[in-house]
């Protein structure tokens, strides 16, 4: 086979846990090139505005397995000055109650005598119960193993991390002591539902993993998703990558079960290539490599989108925003959807970006879903509707709602019963400010069958096709974000053992690093 270059390692995708592979690779002199392949930015434009496809929480910050990246990468203080921390961390509004989780203990008991006195005592039981559960979880996680493991000694060794971790018997529930309709309950499994990719029902360990995340500090990038994936494709540039984020792989040459290449779409040659590593689900990565046939074995679990997450951006006038709002807010209505609500931080000029996410059923129809998501942000925020701007979805394929200028002629939208009217703009004026004329698709939720790793994890790291790894939301969906960089860290481990002499120079770096 005729190359164009060669490298060392290709990655697919810009997620957290693909660009934090590259970046790990590169620093270990891995040669790594890095492909979009169909990332699109988390923003678009409209008039001047600027709009979301998706919120952003980086609730991995405080995590170990992105310390371990950090600390590889020589960067833990440099990107530590780039993060600020929310106050409050979180916002739970309910029809009757509104909870504000600060970061400070005694703010947050007082908060819990207001709204919940008859439960003070079982609230503070539970939020020492987590504390213990993170500390193990994050002794675990500081840990150099592979997750989710593949073979016999991988399995060995990660099940020895595994059997330090509480609350994996299945039948364990934590919030037993709470009544089982008392809407505490909703305060802690609402945020990890959001923060997890697993549709089903998330095991114990993983909602204390997730709600921990929530309340132990969340940290705030000025630049959001972007900044982050700025951040990571500096470095692979740093340590001699390369990186093509508009370009995508067209195909995966292979021969004798092994990846040999990747035709970049638009390239004349192939490019050679060792491996292969992707944020995508394996089958959707396989389908690349044309007439690979998956030799027969153990057999795989199965997933299956059960979810997917339907985003709208609402642009309004700051003066409708109440100043007590957080950054990061649940609404649970009586009846209707429940949203995350985000004050994005690349908001335009003398407005406000709200990002609301809702997680819909596989197959939910999407024509009245901005609706209803809207109905729910106004039911919480009544002086918002004389504030709205402009409101759009990037995945429902409808026209973007502009409520300036709007007359008694325009059709009338939002929820039934209201006063708002719009015009409306099609979608081919948003393509030149990076919008998408057909509806975009949905970030899904995965349900895995049979369960694996006691429910945490979904697919192996490792594909059928030799050298091709995914480090994406389908190998620990459970677990969401960290999920994902455990896979990343688990995926640079195992390709860094194919050279010795690379596995060497890191054991002596670390040595380095300890004594320092």
């Amino acid at each position: 086979m005729s190359t164009a270059k060669h490298y060392d390692v290709v990655v697919l995708g810009a997620g957290v846990g693909s660009l934090a592979a590259a970046a790990l690779l590169a620093r270990r002199s891995w040669r790594v090139l890095v492909l979009g392949h169909g990332w699109r930015k988390p923003t678009y434009g409209y008039d001047g505005l600027v709009l979301a496809r998706r919120p952003f929480t980086f609730l991995s910050a405080s995590s170990p397995a992105w310390g371990r990246v950090l600390v590889e990468l020589a960067q833990s203080q440099t990107f530590r000055r780039r993060l600020s921390s929310l106050d409050p961390m979180l916002q739970v509004l309910a029809p009757d109650a509104r909870l504000d989780l600060p970061p400070d203990t005694q703010l947050f008991a007082r908060e819990i005598d207001r709204e919940f006195p008859a439960v003070r005592r079982v609230v503070d039981d539970l939020y020492t119960e987590l504390a213990r559960t993170n500390a193990a979880a994050d002794a675990a996680f500081e840990r150099d193993a592979v997750w989710p493991p593949g073979g016999f000694w991988e399995r060995r060794e990660t099940a020895r991390v595994v059997a330090t971790l509480p609350y994996l018997d299945g039948g364990s529930d934590f919030l037993a002591e709470f009544p089982r309709e008392h809407p505490f309950r909703g305060v802690v499994t609402t945020p990890a539902r959001f923060a997890s990719d697993l549709a089903s029902e998330i095991p114990p360990f993983a909602l204390a993993r997730l709600h921990g995340a929530w309340t132990r500090g969340v940290s705030h990038l000025a630049g959001g998703e972007e900044e982050l994936v700025d951040f990571l494709l500096e470095r692979v540039r740093a340590h001699g990558g390369d990186t093509r984020i508009a370009d995508r792989a067209s195909a995966l040459v292979h021969k004798g079960g092994k990846v040999r290449g990747v035709h970049v779409d638009g390239d004349e040659m192939p490019v050679g290539v060792t491996f292969v590593v992707g944020d995508l689900p394996a089958a959707q990565i396989l389908e690349l490599a044309r007439d690979f046939v998956p030799p027969r074995g153990d057999k795989l679990p199965s997933l299956t989108t059960a979810e997917n997450r339907f985003v709208v951006s609402i642009v309004v006038r700051p003066g409708g925003i109440p100043r007590p709002l957080a950054t990061e807010s649940f609404l649970l209505p009586s009846k209707g959807a429940v949203v995350h609500l985000q004050k994005a931080p690349h908001a335009s000029p003398d407005t406000a970006l709200l990002v609301a996410e809702a997680l819909l059923p596989e197959g939910a129809p999407l024509s009245r879903a901005r609706e209803d998501v809207l109905a729910t942000v106004l039911e919480f925020l009544p002086f918002l509707e004389r504030h709205v701007l402009v409101c759009d979805s990037p995945h429902d394929g409808r026209p973007l709602w502009d409520f300036r200028n709007a007359t008694v002629s325009d059709p009338a939208v939002g929820p039934p019963g209201g006063s708002l009217r719009a015009r409306m703009v099609e979608r081919a004026r948003l393509r030149a400010t990076g919008g998408s004329m057909e509806a975009e698709a949905m970030v899904p939720r995965l349900q895995v069958t049979p369960a694996q790793l006691h429910g945490l994890a979904g697919e192996p790291i490792r594909t059928a096709l030799g050298n091709v790894f995914v480090t994406g939301r389908s190998t620990l969906p459970a677990l969401g974000q960290e999920g994902e960089l455990l896979a990343a860290w688990g995926v640079a481990r195992v390709i860094t053992r194919t050279d010795r002499r690379k596995e060497k120079m890191l054991r002596e770096m670390w040595s380095k690093v300890e004594l320092s």
